[in-house]
């Protein structure tokens, strides 16, 4: 099967998976969102009104018409590299054609991992509230941070296993949104009416501060992002026949409350939920249980987003280079450790400052639309690079513009009342993106690469110096020199200088990450024969970093072809037909005492430097066996102190 066809294929387990990891967060919107909006309302807040119902559920339509389905569903979901989709994978693929655009995705990326830690909260603790219908005085902030650990800790075995297992569920959970709003409106049809866009418009132009109830309506497509960061994980095709089925539940769900809200207009809803007014009494702790375990699913969908997220800021150099899991042989799903610990602590965190769901929803929502604006911008971008007529662009630029500035600018009065809390969240992600980004361009500045051809000579002479004691039979060197010609001069240094390391055989090693998401290539160099070699590694983004099992494998090729003899030479193993020992080698920077810096650049490279000491060397990032690894220090020197006022006296 080719890869394009593999991205848009359909298939049942495609379709069940889809349902079990992607819509989560968007599938269980219902629980919150009319309840917000009629608590949000400034005239008579808790009051039923039929206009703020009506324009209500259909901003909600149109929102989820135009947010979700046009611009997520069918024209963002074509923007996916090789497969892959979400706010890193738009701008690989249009980021060589304006410097600026890295602005839009640091922000984008990191707003998107801040929600992460708002989504699980809310979801899970607006569905074990229903439980206080039942039992009023149940404690809901330890059953939260119970359930959210158990989540977090399934995320070691794959999202294939979770999809697999949550599939199921989450089609029993929108069927049951289908069938439970179905019943009402079948009971009072005339709530169709709100699909009229004119109720919409009624709302934000004449009801008063109906404007500012967007905040609210935008709770309902807050999983958008989620669903085109997870695209590697399931395929358009999948995500694109399921969400009709997912739509209609939805809509089915939002209409029958409108109905419910409708029959007791002029009540106050007080701590009612208008989901659970669906459901008839026998059926309450069924249907609560069913919502339970569908919020504990919503928070999968933001969580394997953030893994995806985190695994490509690492190859734009975006993000410290931290340990990835492939927990599963099915391609796209991933674990990464240390952004789930993360996660778990942020989440916990939440419940224990918000305690209830309704004060989340403060803060649920402002970060996100910042994501959406900056996935719009490098939308464009990649449209203009796709020669879409510029009318039509300009039409999408307006639209969007105009629907997700209008969000944004609703969602600004929840900053004080917790919103704050997603914003300083972003902003330290933020901070982490640009740091490491920049420091990245510094230390490639301040590199020094050599020709290596000169030193051949020299490396043969040390390799047969029988005065110096050998280092090991293979010396392996981990290079970030790009061309086949050059090596780091701090490598050349380590070698003859810092303490001479004779080998039998020299190797230098070079990762090249690239666009794509899954190639797996190498190149070999000879340099001088039976002495040196140069091996050039293309992996894709999405492809584990083992290098010490592909150094392998490459070498038992050349010995298979030939093309070298790894047998020691030393004489009394050489009659032993023994293989020689491997050692890597591996350079990690630390900043100089010896410097004069300009001043940005000594802030940004002291909180690299601070960053990295909270995370492992980078032989973990490689899987180098740590037995046969040594991480050598060298100094990172920016600009030497040029002049020392030193007086000699007798």
């Amino acid at each position: 099967m080719d890869a394009k066809h593999q991205h848009t294929a359909v298939s049942t387990a495609g379709l069940l998976i889809a349902l079990g990891i992607i819509y989560g967060d968007i599938g269980t919107s219902p629980l919150y969102v009319m309840k917000s909006i009629i608590q949000s309302q400034s005239v008579t807040p808790g009051q039923i009104d039929s206009h703020l119902v009506y324009g209500g559920i259909s901003c909600v339509f149109w929102t989820l018409t135009l947010q979700t389905t046009i611009k997520y569903v069918l024209l963002t979901l074509n923007a996916d590299n090789n497969g892959e989709g979400g706010i890193f994978s738009l701008y690989a693929l249009v980021r060589r054609r304006a410097a600026w655009l890295t602005i839009p995705a640091i922000i984008g990326g990191s707003a998107l991992l801040a929600d992460g830690v708002i989504t699980p909260p809310i979801s899970v603790s607006s569905a074990i509230e229903g439980l206080e219908a039942v039992y009023p005085h149940i404690p809901t902030v330890p059953i939260v941070i119970g359930i959210l650990l158990v989540l977090f800790l399934l995320q070691s075995f794959g999202t294939q296993i979770v999809g697999k297992a949550f599939g199921p569920i989450m089609l029993i959970w929108f069927t049951m949104l289908g069938v439970l709003g179905g019943v009402w409106i079948a009971e009072h049809p005339q709530i169709l009416k709100a699909l009229n866009p004119y109720y919409a418009y009624d709302l934000l132009v004449h009801y008063p501060g109906g404007f500012w109830l967007l905040g609210a309506v935008f709770l309902c497509t807050t999983g958008a992002e989620a669903l085109y960061s997870d695209l590697g994980h399931c395929g358009k095709g999948n995500i694109r026949i399921s969400w009709v089925f997912v739509k209609t539940a939805l809509l089915l769900n939002y209409m029958g409350q409108g109905a419910w809200l409708i029959t007791h207009e002029g009540e106050m809803l007080g701590k009612k939920n208008p989901f659970y007014e669906l459901m008839p009494e026998w059926f309450l702790l069924i249907g609560i249980g069913v919502a339970t375990i569908a919020a504990i699913i919503a928070s999968q969908a933001l969580i394997t987003g953030s893994f995806t997220l985190v695994a490509e800021a690492i190859r734009l150099n975006m993000w410290p280079k931290v340990k990835l899991n492939y927990p599963t042989d099915v391609k796209g799903q991933l674990y990464v450790p240390s952004m789930n610990r993360l996660l778990l602590a942020g989440c916990i965190g939440v419940v224990l400052y918000f305690q209830k769901s309704e004060n989340m929803e403060a803060a649920y929502g402002l970060a996100i639309t910042l994501t959406m604006l900056m996935t719009t911008l490098l939308l464009t971008m990649w449209l203009r690079s796709r020669r879409v007529p510029m009318v039509a662009i300009a039409l999408f630029v307006l639209v969007y513009g105009a629907i997700e500035g209008s969000f944004l600018v609703a969602n600004l009065i929840k900053f004080p009342h917790g919103g704050w809390v997603s914003l300083a969240i972003g902003a330290t992600l933020m901070g982490v993106m640009y740091v490491w980004l920049r420091a990245y361009y510094i230390k490639r500045r301040l590199t020094e690469f050599v020709k290596i051809e000169p030193y051949m000579e020299a490396l043969k002479q040390l390799s047969d110096d029988d005065t110096v004691s050998k280092y090991a039979t293979h010396l392996v060197f981990m290079s970030s020199a790009e061309r086949a010609t050059e090596i780091e001069s701090k490598i050349i240094y380590s070698i003859f200088q810092k303490r001479p390391k004779r080998a039998d055989i020299y190797w230098f090693v070079h990762v090249d990450t690239t666009d794509e998401p899954y190639t797996m290539e190498y190149k070999v160099t000879e340099l001088a024969p039976d002495d040196v070699f140069r091996i050039t590694f293309r992996l894709g983004f999405r492809v584990e970093q083992r290098i010490n099992l592909y150094f392998r494998k490459v070498v038992e090729d050349l010995v298979r072809n030939k093309e070298v003899d790894i047998t020691s030479r030393y004489e009394s193993l050489s009659k032993q037909h023994v293989t020689g020992d491997f050692r890597f080698v591996v350079l990690e920077k630390f900043l100089s005492v010896e410097n004069e810096f300009p001043l940005m650049e000594k802030l940004v490279m002291q909180a690299y430097f601070y960053i990295k000491q909270f995370i492992a060397s980078e032989d973990k990032y490689f899987g180098l066996d740590t037995s046969s690894v040594k991480v050598e220090k060298v100094p990172l020197v920016i600009t030497p102190v040029r002049e020392v006022a030193l007086k000699r006296i007798q």
